[in-house]
C-alpha cells in the first residue's frame, strides 16, 4: 500500500530552501563573509566633480582602498563640493597627503586619487569642530592643463598685440628697404666673389705665417734673452770700468793740483819777464820805425850845446 505525500510539507520545505539560498546570496554580495572596517574623511574640491559618483572608487597611489559615500556642496562655501570618503581602516592617511580628482582613460568615470603621505608625517586626525578629519585637495589633470593653456593663449594674445604694435606701417616699410638692401648686398658679394676668394686666401696664407712666426718665437724669445743677458755682463763691465777711471781720475787731479802749486809762481814770473821784453821791443821798434838806418849807422850821437 503506498504512502500518501504530503504535498503541504513539501512546499514549505523548498519555500524555506529558496528563502535560505536568497539570504546567503545577499549576504555574500554585500560583503558580510568578508566585511572591512572603514575610517571617514572629507575632503573638499575647488572644481567640478563631473563624472563622478556615489560608491566611486578611492585610490592610494593606484590601490582601490575605499569609496565615495556622499557627495554634496559645502555648506561654508558654496563654491566648494564636499566628498565623504569612506576608507579602509590602515591606510596610511597623511597629514601631507592629497586628494585630487582624476578621470580614468576616455570612459570619463572620475575616482579620487590619494597621494603624497610621507613616512615621517604624523597620521591625519580631525581638529576641533570637525565630525571627520580633512584631507587637502589639489588641482586635478585637467584644471592644470586649462590653467596653463588659459596662460599660454594670454602670452599669445600679448605678443601677437605687441607684433601688430611693433610691425606698424612705417616699421613694414623699413623692414621691407632692409629687405632691398640685403639683396643688393648679396648680389655685390656674388659679383666679387673671386675677389672674395683670393682674399680668403690671402688671409690663410697670412695665418699660416703667423703660425710659423708664432712656431719660432720661443726661439727668438730665447735668443732676446740671451742678447740682454750679454748686455746686462757689458752694462755691469762698463761701470766697472767707469769707477777705475773715477779712481784713476781722482789720483789725476790730485798729480794736477801739485803740479800746479809748484809751476804757477814760476809761470807768473815768465809772464812778468815777457811783459818786460816786449816793453824793450816795443821801445826798440818805434825809433826804428821812425829812422830805418838805425839799423845801418846805430844811434846818432846827440847834438852838442853851446859852449861845448
Amino acid at each position: 500500500m503506498e504512502e500518501k505525500v504530503n504535498f503541504a510539507v513539501v512546499g514549505v520545505f523548498v519555500l524555506a530552501l529558496g528563502a535560505a539560498l536568497i539570504a546567503g546570496v545577499l549576504w555574500l554580495s554585500s560583503g558580510g563573509a568578508y566585511r572591512k572596517a572603514y575610517d571617514t574623511y572629507q575632503t573638499y574640491m575647488d572644481e567640478s566633480v563631473s563624472g563622478l559618483s556615489r560608491d566611486a572608487p578611492v585610490r592610494y597611489r593606484g590601490v582601490e582602498v575605499g569609496r565615495v559615500r556622499r557627495m554634496a556642496l559645502a555648506t561654508a562655501h558654496v563654491e566648494q563640493v564636499q566628498l565623504t570618503l569612506d576608507i579602509e581602516h590602515g591606510t596610511p592617511v597623511k597629514q601631507d597627503t592629497v586628494a585630487v580628482l582624476r578621470v580614468q582613460g576616455l570612459t570619463g568615470i572620475a575616482y579620487v586619487e590619494l597621494s603624497g603621505g610621507s613616512q615621517n608625517s604624523p597620521e591625519l586626525q580631525a581638529r576641533p569642530g570637525e565630525a571627520y578629519p580633512v584631507i587637502r585637495s589639489g588641482p586635478s589633470l585637467m584644471v592644470r592643463l586649462d590653467s596653463s593653456i588659459t596662460t599660454l593663449l594670454t602670452n599669445l594674445n600679448r605678443t601677437s598685440e605687441r607684433l601688430n604694435a611693433l610691425l606698424d606701417k612705417d616699421t613694414r616699410r623699413e623692414f621691407k628697404q632692409t629687405l632691398a638692401d640685403l639683396r643688393v648686398v648679396s648680389r655685390t658679394l656674388a659679383a666679387r666673389s673671386s675677389t672674395i676668394d683670393s682674399s680668403l686666401a690671402n688671409a690663410a696664407r697670412t695665418l699660416d705665417n703667423s703660425a710659423r712666426f708664432s712656431g719660432d718665437l720661443p726661439r727668438l724669445v730665447e735668443r732676446m734673452q740671451k742678447s740682454a743677458d750679454g748686455f746686462d755682463r757689458m752694462t755691469k763691465e762698463i761701470a766697472s770700468a767707469g769707477s777705475g777711471a773715477n779712481a784713476t781720475l781722482a789720483g789725476t787731479r790730485a798729480d794736477l793740483q801739485r803740479a800746479t802749486a809748484e809751476t804757477l809762481p814760476q809761470v807768473r814770473e815768465l809772464l812778468s819777464e815777457l811783459r818786460e821784453l816786449t816793453g824793450s821791443l816795443r821801445r826798440f821798434s818805434e825809433p826804428l820805425e821812425q829812422n830805418p838806418n838805425l839799423l845801418l849807422f846805430g844811434k846818432p850821437a846827440p847834438e852838442r850845446g853851446p859852449g861845448e
